[in-house]
């Protein structure tokens, strides 16, 4: 069964507005950052997933456990970071669509945190806001149903994956199928559907902006409730997603880098032999086909000799490359 929502017009502007930013990045070779840079980002994610539901400890704190130092801070806390820690490292090896995959990313975040880590709730929830409750969860005899179909979904459906990852994510919001770790699971699981899509997305730390906006993340959750879709949280979870991608690319400063080794590293990238121009093109998401070309021309050209690459023009059209 398909999710209720609509593709708003601010939706298909904010794709845009990201598909553009990883543009950027995949063309300037800021795909993978630097060692500390990436620690910095991975410490962000955690600490702001936490701090979320409650964990009080610090950045400094936070990195501090990692580092395997002591910290003075209530132990429970402490675990919480560990746990969070362990199951950001799998992000590689699971799959978003994958049943099993989603109990198992849970028994690692709540191990020894709950009795209950690991399998589906077996009470009916509800979430309070203040002293009144703002939503009822399903009955727990409909989650293992419900959870199955909506990854038999995410798996199938041809929607753009960026939309698709704030879909499951509010959905996993609203079945709740766990006893305690809801929240945490289920931004999680939009960073795997996310690093599925582009592998970049392992070193964005959307978690933290959604910490700075947190009230309007939990008001659109609400909202999204009274509505009976999720139009308004993925609008809210596409801008979240834009601004952290901005806030990326302003950390670096610009590449240069010669006409082989863009070459070399889209060849790195494409892992294929064989490849075409419009392959490159679409790769580098240059607006001046021109200067592409002239690069992939020059590239090829500064070895002509060489029996490890050969190259098909016509014209001045570059049409296919063999790089041995």
């Amino acid at each position: 069964m398909t999710p209720p929502y609509k593709i708003s017009n601010k939706t298909l502007l904010l794709i845009s507005s990201i598909s553009k930013s990883i543009g950027e990045i995949e063309g300037r070779l800021l795909k993978t950052p630097e060692p500390k840079l990436r620690k910095q980002n991975k410490i962000k994610t955690i600490q702001a997933t936490l701090e979320i539901e409650g964990n009080t400890l610090s950045l400094d704190q936070v990195t501090a456990v990692l580092e395997g130092k002591r910290v003075f801070g209530p132990e429970k806390e402490i675990l919480e970071v560990k746990n969070a820690n362990e199951l950001y490292n799998q992000i590689e090896s699971l799959s978003f669509y994958n049943y099993t995959d989603l109990l198992s990313a849970h028994l690692v975040l709540m191990r020894d945190l709950v009795s209950s880590a690991g399998s589906f709730r077996s009470k009916n929830v509800g979430v309070l806001k203040g002293s009144k409750v703002s939503h009822i969860a399903p009955k727990p005899n409909f989650v293992p149903e419900l959870v199955q179909n909506l990854l038999n979904w995410a798996k199938s459906t041809d929607l753009h994956d960026l939309v698709k990852s704030c879909v499951v994510h509010y959905e996993l919001e609203f079945i709740h199928p766990f006893e305690d770790g809801n929240g945490r699971i289920g931004r999680f699981w939009q960073s795997l559907m996310l690093y599925s899509y582009n592998s970049l997305f392992r070193y964005i730390p959307v978690e933290s902006l959604i910490k700075e906006n947190q009230k309007s993340y939990y008001k659109v959750l609400e909202l999204c409730e009274k509505a009976e879709e999720s139009t308004l949280f993925i609008e809210f979870m596409l801008k979240i997603i834009d601004e952290c991608l901005i806030e990326y690319v302003s950390q670096f400063t610009s590449v240069i880098m010669t006409s082989v080794e863009r070459l070399q590293y889209f060849k790195e990238y494409f892992k294929e032999k064989v490849f075409t121009r419009k392959n490159y093109l679409n790769f580098y998401l240059f607006n001046l086909s021109f200067n592409a070309s002239f690069a992939f021309s020059t590239a090829l050209k500064s070895r002509p000799n060489s029996s490890t690459a050969s190259f098909i023009i016509l014209g001045a059209v570059i049409t296919r490359a063999i790089i041995c």
